[in-house]
Parts: structure tokens; sequence; C-alpha cells
């Protein structure tokens, strides 16, 4: 199918709750193009280079979401536009964004990276240090992020009994905290392979990329 049709196909798939991120990293902006001319009008990169170049050339009414492991000292470039970053799996990176976001003025919306997978090829925090980390009052006082929600990525498996344990263990340590914290209104979980299964977990956020544009050379 196109890039069209398989765009079509999935949204007809997602509840009107659900937000679609496009990953179109090492995907050229001639793709990107078809899929913005459609409606979509939010897309997921893994590396700052090539998300900022992107920014450079495709309008202006995008959103950009960092979707991939996030090192420190590359949130500079990405300060000025970024929407939401989806990777924050330390206080040190959450420090850095806040910092480079007040030098524009700016607040940045950041999920919390859990790690629920069991690869330990995988980042993120465990229950303990993320409740540690939002209970920090050194973390309360950041006026330039503000953490929106959680983000989780499955084990690559072909056992989908263990892909649902595991999201579903993140959606449980979703429901303990968005009580106590408003702005928690992101659960970013699920992919080309499993987000069907995530979808029936409780995701209200899918990262998408092959199903769309193809799979990667």
């Amino acid at each position: 199918m196109s890039i069209k049709e398989n765009l079509s196909s999935i949204l007809s798939t997602l509840p009107e709750s659900v937000t679609l991120v496009a990953v179109s990293k090492t995907k050229p902006i001639s793709d990107l193009q078809q899929v913005y001319d459609e409606g979509q009008r939010i897309f997921g990169e893994n590396r700052v280079q090539e998300m900022t170049e992107k920014w450079e050339n495709m309008p202006k009414d995008i959103e950009w979401h960092m979707i991939g492991h996030l090192q420190r000292n590359k949130v500079k470039y990405m300060a000025e536009y970024v929407s939401l970053v989806h990777g924050v799996d330390s206080p040190r990176l959450l420090a850095e964004i806040n910092k480079q976001a007040e030098k524009y003025n700016r607040t940045i919306s950041c999920l919390l990276q859990v790690h629920i997978a069991e690869e330990d090829t995988k980042f993120g925090f465990d229950e303990d240090e993320l409740l540690a980390l939002v209970e920090n009052e050194e973390f309360k006082a950041y006026k330039h992020v503000k953490i929106v929600g959680l983000m989780g990525m499955a084990t690559f498996t072909d056992d989908m009994n263990q892909v649902r344990r595991e999201f579903k263990s993140l959606k449980s340590l979703y429901t303990k905290l968005e009580n106590t914290y408003p702005n928690f209104t992101i659960l970013s979980m699920g992919m080309s392979g499993d987000y069907k299964i995530a979808l029936e977990e409780g995701s209200t956020m899918v990262r998408i990329g092959s199903s769309i544009f193809g799979t990667r050379k």
C-alpha cells in the first residue's frame, strides 16, 4: 500500500482519544510531506540533527517529538522548537532540558521513560526511582519543563503475553500517579508491532513508523 493508504488504515484503528506520532526517522522530507498533506501534524524523530534539519525545511505548524534516547549535550540544538520529549530517563537530563528551555523562555513538555522491558538495552526509571524524582523538591522547582506523563517500550519479542504484561505494569504505574499529578495526561506506549495491545492496555499515544512509511533499510 502507499504511504497515504497506510496512514488511513492506521487512523481507522485508533480511537479519537489516542494521539498518533508518525515516526519519520531516516525518511526523506518528501515522505513526511505526503503524511503532512493528509493532515498529520505530529512527527517523531530519534536523532536531534535529523529532526532539526526537517524542522528547518518543513511547515512550522508541525509538532516535533524527540522519541529516542537523548544525550544531554544535544538538548541545546532542539530546545528552540521541540514539542515533547518522550524519553526523559534521568534527573540530569531533565535538569538540562529545563536549563536550555529557559534560554528560549519556553516550557518543554516531557514524558518520564519507565524501564518495563526485560532487556538491558532499554533505558528508563524503575518505579522507586520515578517516585523519588516526582517527589524531589528540586524537580518541583523547575519552571521550564512540564511532566505530562509516562513512556515505555516493551521487550522486542514474539511473546505478546509478555508485551501485554509490560504494558499493563506501565498503565498501573500511570494510574497511581495521574491522580496526584493533574498534568499527567499522556501514556505513550505502543509501536508498529504492538500498538494494538498497547491500546487495549490504556495507551493514549502511539509511535508508529514502519507501518506508515514502510520498512527502514
